[in-house]
Formats: C-alpha cells, sequence, structure tokens
C-alpha cells in the first residue's frame, strides 16, 4: 500500500463569491422563458451550473429539465 508524503499540500483555485445584478437576473430569466440549457447559460454568465439553479430556485424560476 502507498504512503502518503506529510508534508504535501494539494492547492485548489477558489473562486470568489460574485454578486447577483439585476442586469445578471434579467437575463436569467430571459434564458429560462426561452429555454436555454442549464450548461450553457452558466458559460454565458461565467458562473457554476449549480449557482443558476440555485438562483433560479430563490427566483421561483423554473430551470432544469425540460420534459
Amino acid at each position: 500500500m502507498a504512503k502518503k508524503a506529510k508534508n504535501s499540500k494539494v492547492t485548489t483555485k477558489r473562486s470568489k463569491w460574485v454578486a447577483w445584478t439585476r442586469s445578471d437576473i434579467a437575463d436569467l430569466r430571459k434564458h429560462a422563458n426561452l429555454k436555454t440549457p442549464v450548461a450553457k447559460i452558466a458559460k454565458m454568465t461565467k458562473r457554476t451550473p449549480g449557482a443558476i439553479r440555485a438562483k433560479g430556485f430563490v427566483l421561483g424560476i423554473r430551470l432544469g429539465h425540460q420534459r
């Protein structure tokens, strides 16, 4: 069994929290009406898909499965 080195530290890049602006929310509502996939909205807004879904849930916007 391989042993771990005691002093090995794994560094990960942490993204900084960015506040939602009124224009961000307006864009989210627009894309929800157009039924744009969450992954595509996330790339356009430079946010994670989880952040898009969470904000949509808070605002009462239906995102995600389109079936």
